[in-house]
């Protein structure tokens, strides 16, 4: 019980893990290397909310209790955005001022990028994602990464609950 009070956790919970693997799925080198990505800490950012997005978007959708847990990822993912600040040197007087910056941002991207995702509109989708992940790439690379995307969403829908929370299976990153 202290461990819980104190916010340290003896194993991780599900909200810890589908952060972790939405994070890894961020990571793959084939967005660099492949959709034209920049490999900078701001375009890791949006992917991470990409992915941790489509992972909440699953959640919600299955209702009951799997929207307390995409509430968890998503806390999850508050708290990792707090200590990579305080990593990266933040200051504490400046954290809570940068986290409200970057709450912003996130609600703002997953505001863009929730209607493509839900209602299946294409353009809108790589309008959004062109914008705020590729701003200095081709207009096709936006639409790759709304494929991709649309693509993570159908496959993630697909999936056993008990499947996605032991491992999400992501869909192929290709151009």
């Amino acid at each position: 019980m202290l461990k819980r009070l104190l916010g340290l956790k003896s194993q991780p919970d599900a909200a810890d893990r589908l952060y972790a693997h939405a994070v890894a799925q961020a990571r793959d080198p084939r967005f660099y290397a492949e959709l034209g990505v920049a490999d900078r800490i701001d375009a890791r950012f949006e992917l991470y909310v990409l992915h941790v997005q489509l992972l909440i978007l699953r959640l919600q959708d299955e209702g009951g209790d799997a929207r307390d847990l995409a509430q968890g990822l998503f806390d999850v993912f508050v708290s990792a955005l707090d200590n990579d600040l305080r990593e990266l040197g933040v200051g504490d007087l400046s954290v809570a001022k940068k986290m409200r910056k970057l709450s912003e941002q996130v609600y703002g991207r997953m505001s863009a990028y929730e209607p493509g995702l839900k209602d299946g509109d294409a353009a809108g989708l790589a309008s959004a994602l062109g914008r705020n992940v590729l701003p200095d790439a081709p207009a096709a690379a936006g639409a790759a990464l709304a494929a991709y995307a649309a693509e993570a969403r159908r496959s993630l829908a697909a999936q056993d609950m008990d499947a996605l929370l032991r491992a999400p299976a992501w869909p192929e990153v290709s151009r």
